[in-house]
């Protein structure tokens, strides 16, 4: 309590003996109903249980996109893929793409203040002509991980579990096998799944133990693929969970964020340090028990309803956050502001879709968030916005169904349900109705039709403000532009094996 007396009476730059650390966790395809601490009765994470028990969970917590590319390029600049072209669908080994150097990131912001920052996981924002995209000249010092998703490349032939349980499925054909990258270099190709999260985890606590040493403030951002399929997992994790592949690979993942915080106690930077944990998207329901699992919420990956983009997240700072429940709305655009007043960092001179969060978590208190905006997997400035929330409600203008959300028995969420406009849009009370199963009716509902005509409001006053990047993704691939530890070898793709 004492400490949290002090940061309501001080600025952080004279209340704490040095500048705050971050770390922040950011999980792949993993559903609102996938964590205990969220409820689900036999998935495996004691360490992000205790995480949420000695910290903030968020119920209302948001990603931009409901599939992986977006959502991370949000993150990282605080504003809307749409603002910084990173649409439609995701990037791929040879795209000719990027997040385009002028967006600024977090560490981009951090680096100035002399903070040691590093990356490690997935990236999946473009490596583009001579790696110009990779994490390294994008205000990272280091980076370990493979550059997109791990799927994106042959892996009927790889093995995922112990001792040789191949990877489930064939993965992407016809490009080269996964690497796993060290900055700008191929270290291993293909990746060895069995020791790909001991790699990540060491890396992530010696970055953390040597910045601690040379009393070095840092920003550890650690992108992972799990839970993402295939699943995969080592042998500290394989076999260990209730849950089968997929709660293999959570353990696994969990067992990470018991490393890290276990080093940040061990080098006595607990107390300076804010610890962050969400996912970028929904799970992949068309895998069904391999694919994750959204809760109450409807649908999941590639659809604007919550079960797509809304997220688990969990904020811990020991001293500073005080345990419990927040209902106030947030998102992964707001991390940025965030971190940023923490550290006393200077915003970039661009618009900024994010809200200082300092509010809810240090003084349990409202959110500066008044609405959050939903796009499609494939935004364009035709139909503009799919969906707006507001409060408690939710108006969706659009919706559509998504082939990740293919296998469930609800017949709005699978790629055959087809694009639809909604006039006057449907509306829902997330409050009473977090499935979104119950529409409201505007008929007798003076109340109702009020909200919406403030929801159309915000929905014109933002939609005027967006600029829509060139779109990177549209630019296409270049087969040549595939990651090849061996450049020079013939024939590509399979020669690309070191």
């Amino acid at each position: 309590m004492q400490l949290i007396t002090c940061l309501l009476l001080c600025t952080f730059s004279s209340c704490l003996s040095s500048k705050p650390n971050f770390v922040i966790f950011f999980a792949d395809d993993l559903g609102f109903g996938d964590l205990s601490c969220y409820g689900h009765p036999t998935s495996l994470t004691p360490n992000l249980d205790l995480l949420a028990a000695k910290g903030l969970r968020f119920t209302d917590f948001y990603s931009t996109s409901p599939v992986c590319s977006p959502s991370r390029a949000s993150l990282l600049t605080g504003r809307y893929q749409t603002r910084s072209g990173v649409y439609p669908g995701v990037f791929y080994p040879g795209s000719i793409g990027g997040l385009p150097l002028n967006e600024t990131t977090i560490a981009e912001v951090l680096k100035p203040l002399g903070y040691a920052t590093a990356a490690v996981g997935k990236w999946h924002l473009g490596i583009g002509s001579n790696g110009m995209f990779l994490p390294t000249k994008q205000g990272f010092d280091e980076y370990l991980g493979v550059p997109y998703s791990h799927d994106q490349g042959p892996c009927h032939n790889l093995t995922c579990f112990p001792p040789d349980v191949k990877c489930y499925g064939v993965c992407d054909v016809g490009v080269v096998t996964v690497p796993l990258i060290h900055n700008e270099n191929i270290k291993q190709q293909p990746v060895n799944f069995l020791e790909l999260e001991k790699a990540y985890s060491d890396f992530a606590t010696r970055f953390i133990t040597t910045s601690a040493k040379n009393k070095q403030p840092f920003f550890l951002y650690y992108p992972a693929h799990h839970t993402h399929y295939p699943q995969y997992a080592g042998s500290d994790a394989a076999g260990r969970s209730l849950r089968g592949p997929f709660g293999d690979a959570l353990l696994e993942l969990d067992n990470t964020v018991g490393n890290v915080m276990a080093t940040l106690q061990k080098t006595g930077v607990i107390n300076n340090t804010l610890v962050l944990f969400t996912s970028d998207n929904g799970p992949e329901l068309m895998r069904m028990s391999r694919g994750g699992n959204s809760g109450l919420l409807k649908c999941g990956k590639g659809t604007t309803y919550d079960g797509g983009m809304r997220e688990p997240a969990i904020a811990y700072w020991q001293g500073f956050i005080e345990p419990g429940v927040t209902h106030e709305m947030a998102s992964t655009l707001d991390i940025f502001p965030t971190i940023a007043s923490l550290a006393g960092a200077k915003l970039p001179p661009v618009m900024l879709d994010g809200f200082d969060m300092t509010d809810i978590l240090f003084k349990q208190g409202k959110s500066k968030r008044e609405a959050m905006m939903f796009y499609p997997i494939d935004p364009n400035e035709k139909y503009g916005l799919f969906a707006v929330r507001l409060g408690k409600f939710k108006a969706h203008f659009y919706t559509q169904g998504a082939s990740h959300s293919a296998s469930t028995p609800d017949h709005d969420c699978p790629g055959s349900a087809s694009f639809v406009g909604h006039d006057p849009p449907l509306m829902f009370n997330l409050e009473a109705d977090p499935s979104e199963r119950y529409p409201i009716s505007l008929k007798d509902r003076p109340d109702v039709q009020a909200v919406l005509e403030q929801i159309r409001t915000i929905k014109a006053q933002f939609e005027a403000t967006m600029v829509f990047g060139e779109s990177q993704i549209s630019k296409g691939s270049n087969p040549n532009l595939e990651p090849c530890c061996n450049p020079d070898c013939s024939p590509k793709p399979s020669c690309c094996h070191c």
